[in-house]
């Protein structure tokens, strides 16, 4: 099974890594998308419709496919961070995260003692890594901070450096509209931009992981060109919707061109 690990170490080589969003509660879903050579699988637990029994499921599909499976947690909770990880996610991705305070918190929940405040129960987790020891458990696991307010904006450099925190995740919509923007990805507005290299400037003052979330591939491999290290590509909720509308369209063009004939008595 990979870890966590195998992404610190193609970052360490300046690989970027590309993973996918997994919004659908669906094991199966979760193995389709973990093709090989991708990185991560991301299974979120905040604005998709997956809950924790769900995660469970969906992680020992990602992980039978040798992909790193990590997770974003609902909220900013210690017992939801440790309860994610115990379940044997490789990281957490901690949405809303407004500064210093915040993140601190987020990195304490990954992490035991003395170093954080996480308590002892690794049931799944002690097994899919085959430890029990708390530095494997708890040190390697991933924690990024999701920056996706203006506020968390204007105190990216207290976030950033932020003591045991693996890196900053770009929320790109609530970014924008946090901003005054319409809420999508991949956005092109200068203030979107600009407010979007900050944050990765501010990762590499810190020496810390750039992630950010994508629409296409295309796009993110822009943003890999751009310095993102944690790329994710696309949603497994996008795909399907998306397949589907392009199947339709193409099934439905013809159709149209028949019943123009038809209507002028060429058939």
């Amino acid at each position: 099974m990979r870890l966590a690990q195998d992404l610190r170490n193609a970052w360490k080589r300046g690989e970027p890594t590309f993973g996918v969003w997994a919004a659908l509660p669906c094991a199966f879903a979760a193995e389709l998308v973990a093709v090989p050579g991708m990185a991560y699988v991301c299974v979120d637990q905040q604005h998709g419709v997956v809950d924790y029994a769900d995660m469970v499921h969906m992680m020992r599909g990602i992980e039978g496919r040798d992909v790193v499976p990590i997770t974003r947690v609902p909220a900013n909770e210690t017992w939801l961070i440790s309860k994610a990880l115990d379940a044997g996610a490789q990281g957490v991705v901690v949405p809303l995260v407004n500064n210093r305070a915040e993140a601190a918190a987020a990195v304490a929940a990954c992490r035991y003692p003395p170093k954080g405040v996480r308590s002892y129960g690794p049931t799944r987790a002690a097994l899919t890594m085959d430890a029990r020891d708390i530095e494997t458990l708890g040190d390697s696991v991933l924690c990024f901070a999701m920056v996706e307010t203006r506020e968390a904006l204007g105190r990216i450099d207290e976030i950033a450096g932020t003591p045991g925190l693996d890196g900053i995740y770009v929320g790109p919509a609530d970014l924008a509209l946090g901003l005054g923007l319409p809420p999508d990805l991949d956005k092109t507005e200068p203030e979107h931009v600009e407010a979007v290299d900050r944050i990765l400037q501010a990762c590499r003052r810190h020496k810390i992981i750039a992630g950010i979330q994508c629409s296409t591939g295309a796009a993110g491999s822009k943003q890999a060109e751009r310095g993102f290290q944690l790329v994710t590509i696309t949603k497994d909720s996008s795909l399907v919707q998306s397949g589907a509308q392009r199947e339709l369209r193409e099934a439905t063009a013809g159709q149209s061109t028949k019943a123009t004939a038809a209507s002028q008595g060429y058939t």
